[in-house]
């Protein structure tokens, strides 16, 4: 069974575009966002939990999705429906068990998978690697005010406040995401600490959308997949895949609605911001943290 990828990152780090591209390889699937090492066991993603990202329902729509298009080779109403059944039949299993099963199923493409939800907690990303004891993974980084700003354009900031993101001042707090932008990617450092270093690759998302075809080359060869230009022109439609789009009605997201509304890849050379100076979600002119720079020096920004 072909190990399967898994991409670290906090959400709008371009992980839906860059899961969507690698899924396109001719050997490999991209899934959609599963979080099923949110929790131990299939029923409990069923269960509201206080740190969840958005709404339950949603949380679930990824999995679904995927069970549907793995299973039925569609992802109608209908599809879904089996889906949920698939799911009430093996709810007393684990979320490891579930997701091997997914693997099996597709087996011998790589399955690809990026949940930025599996950030929030090293436990969530330990439950990976106790499933798949050869998974890889990459870290995939973006800058932290670029990340951040677009943070607070979906939602108005809601991923942040879900984790906790937020700066206490003496007279007030303020929703700041550069608090989740840190901790999600020490949290991955620190994970990735108990991994060989054969297993895992960092990857800036800006030098991807700079060159994609000379990145997408190099994770292949890491990965051991074809890298002639045919799959390289395949990996540059991540419109695409199946899941580049809205689902039905009962599973709609299963990934992030700015990437389902508009998936079309287009190389572009991305400005980086300054690391110093104000910060421009926040109104009293504050700067980015001290160890905020620090590790994005030490992330190569």
């Amino acid at each position: 069974m072909a190990a399967p990828l898994f991409l670290l990152a906090p959400p709008r780090s371009y992980t839906s575009l860059i899961n969507a591209m690698l899924g396109q390889h001719p050997q490999c699937f991209g899934l959609p966002e599963l979080c099923l090492f949110n929790v131990e066991r299939l029923i409990d993603l069923w269960v509201r939990t206080s740190d969840e990202m958005g709404s339950e329902a949603k949380t679930r729509h990824g999995l679904l999705r995927a069970v549907a298009e793995i299973y039925a080779g569609e992802q109608s109403m209908h599809a879904v429906k089996m889906a949920t059944h698939w799911c009430a039949a093996r709810q007393e299993r684990t979320t490891g068990e579930i997701y091997r099963e997914l693997v099996a199923q597709i087996d011998p493409l790589v399955a690809v998978e990026k949940s930025p939800a599996y950030t929030i907690d090293i436990r969530r990303m330990l439950r990976i690697e106790a499933a798949f004891p050869d998974a890889r993974y990459i870290h995939l980084t973006r800058h932290p005010v670029g990340m951040c700003k677009s943070v607070m354009a979906l939602y108005e900031g809601t991923y942040a406040l879900h984790v906790n993101s937020i700066d206490f001042l003496e007279d007030r707090a303020i929703i700041d995401p550069q608090f989740a932008w840190h901790d999600a990617n020490v949290h991955i450092l620190n994970f990735l600490d108990t991994i060989p270093p054969e297993r895992q690759l960092r990857l800036r998302g800006e030098d991807v959308m700079d060159d994609p075809a000379f990145h997408l080359r190099r994770i292949c060869r890491w990965l051991g997949l074809r890298d002639d230009a045919a799959a390289v022109e395949q990996m540059m439609h991540p419109e695409r895949s199946p899941f580049a789009c809205f689902g039905p009605l009962d599973a709609l997201f299963g990934n992030d609605p700015n990437f389902l509304a508009g998936p079309t890849f287009r190389p572009h050379k991305v400005r980086m911001p300054s690391l110093q100076g104000a910060v421009p979600w926040r109104e009293d002119g504050q700067p980015l943290k001290p160890e905020v720079v620090a590790l994005a020096h030490e992330l190569g920004y």
